[in-house]
């Protein structure tokens, strides 16, 4: 599933095409993805000028003038490409390429931006298990939105608020940072490799980092640091292209050729100095990857 790079790859994408551009009209080539599509779907959003594209976690949402919050989630294979008269892009990076086949084209956005120019938002999903829903007021308050931790994109989370969130917690670290109502869009990929540049082990109890005075401060700023900084380089290098996930313009992420630890079994640990190797266990039921003599 894409995480939030990914996400945000495709949100910086679509951007461009969809600000300030009206929606003139709106295909369902079917009653639902994962869920049905709310009421009056297409006619709640045509002839309505798209205000702003944002994201919330691994949510898009689109905000239309007089109308209702738009979000979308991109479940397991969901895509979207931007078509005009002589190209069709999908924004995102990815190493195997997203479904181009129109089979699985389920909803498509026709677009006039303000120049007069035509462009078609195509969502593309063969397993549909993405979805696309409706938030009457404040996006925050949908129920899908109103439970999410902090953003790990931002100043706000450092060692003080983790220290906070897992103070007590006796579930494993790597768990709590995948706990979407502590930390926002942390995904299974950059928890990984966050806890290797943290040089923090998955499986230590989640409370520890947030006791031992000096030491647990410094971890808790440590893992910080290293969260914020494993999103923004993924971002930067366009999200992580596994599977088949893509850009909104048609291109592939770059992220995984800079993975330490993630998918990387029976390497050699990448960390100056350490002599120890990548090794992989299952933590409730997924993969972590981990060099277990450098991260304690």
């Amino acid at each position: 599933m894409p995480e939030l790079p990914e996400v945000e790859t495709v949100r910086r994408g679509l951007q461009p095409v969809m600000e300030g551009a009206r929606i003139m009209r709106v295909e369902t080539r079917r009653p639902d993805l994962r869920f049905p599509f709310p009421e009056r779907f297409a006619e709640r959003l045509e002839g309505r000028r798209i205000v702003s594209l944002g994201r919330r976690a691994k949510y898009l949402t689109t905000h239309v003038e007089d109308g209702p919050v738009l979000i979308c989630h991109l479940g397991m294979s969901g895509s979207f490409r931007v078509e005009t008269d002589d190209t069709a892009d999908a924004p995102g990076d990815f190493h195997h390429a997203r479904s181009k086949s129109a089979t699985h084209d389920h909803v498509v956005f026709h677009l006039a931006a303000a120049t007069g120019d035509a462009a078609r938002i195509v969502f593309n999903d063969p397993r549909r298990f993405g979805f696309m829903l409706f938030a009457e007021g404040h996006a925050s308050e949908h129920p899908m939105l109103a439970g999410l931790g902090v953003e790990p994109t931002g100043n706000e989370l450092d060692g003080k608020l983790l220290a906070e969130l897992f103070r007590g917690r006796r579930t494993p670290l790597k768990a709590a940072l995948l706990d979407q109502r502590l930390i926002a869009g942390l995904g299974n990929i950059y928890v990984s490799e966050a806890l290797w540049r943290a040089g923090l082990s998955p499986t230590r109890a989640a409370g520890t980092i947030a006791e031992g005075g000096k030491k647990g401060i410094e971890a808790c700023e440590r893992l910080a640091t290293a969260i914020r900084s494993v999103i923004a380089d993924a971002i930067e290098a366009g999200g992580s292209s596994l599977r088949d996930y893509v850009h909104a313009d048609g291109s592939l992420g770059y992220f995984q050729h800079a993975f330490s630890v993630y998918d990387r079994e029976g390497e050699a640990c990448r960390k100056p100095g350490c002599k120890g190797h990548v090794e992989r266990i299952v933590q409730s039921g997924r993969s972590t990857f981990h060099c277990a003599a450098c991260q304690r």
